[in-house]
């Protein structure tokens, strides 16, 4: 008799740790999350700007990766005609980068205004107006994708030019405009 208690209670026991195994499991999806294209744009920002923290929050040319502090991660796609890229001006210090992370990339310049001017391959003008760079030193630009472009900041009378593009192999991580005279 004493057996079959013993037993029955193994089986129980087995049975919880299955389930608790079962419900408790961290799911990753394999396809990045959609968010509507504004409500993307607005997390971005958030966690640029340290509204929204995260551990970690890659972007590149297609999906931002959150990575919380328990290390569970969430990807969500970026839109399908917009790449994002930014741009961390500098005086004298910098880093080499290619895949921005917005919760641990830091510039030089934080919350400083700029001209920035953003102009196609046609000679079309697609960005012409004053930007403050977030706390992180960045500015955040929402270009076409898959297109050339020459970007001229201006700060104080001084200048950096560069130009970027905006295809998957691209960086999203602008560290190379180096403000002079």
């Amino acid at each position: 008799m004493r057996l079959k208690g013993f037993i029955v209670l193994g089986f129980a026991v087995l049975a919880l740790g299955l389930f608790w195994l079962a419900t408790n499991q961290e799911t990753k999806p394999n396809k990045p999350s959609v968010l509507a294209t504004d409500d993307l744009k607005q997390k971005v920002q958030a966690i640029g700007s340290g509204e929204l923290p995260a551990r970690s929050a890659s972007i590149d040319a297609r999906q931002l990766t959150l990575v919380a502090d328990d290390d569970t991660q969430t990807r969500f796609a970026l839109p399908e005609d917009e790449f994002f890229v930014s741009i961390a001006p500098y005086l004298e210090h910098t880093h080499p980068c290619a895949i921005h992370n917005l919760a641990t990339c830091r510039g030089e310049l934080p919350e400083e205004s700029f001209a920035v001017r953003v102009v196609d391959a046609s000679g079309q003008v697609v960005i012409d107006e004053t930007m403050t760079s977030q706390a992180n030193g960045f500015i955040d630009l929402w270009l076409p994708r898959e297109q050339v472009f020459q970007v001229t900041l201006v700060r104080d009378g001084q200048s950096a030019e560069a130009e970027l593009s905006t295809f998957d192999e691209d960086p999203t991580c602008i560290t190379s405009m180096q403000l002079g005279a």
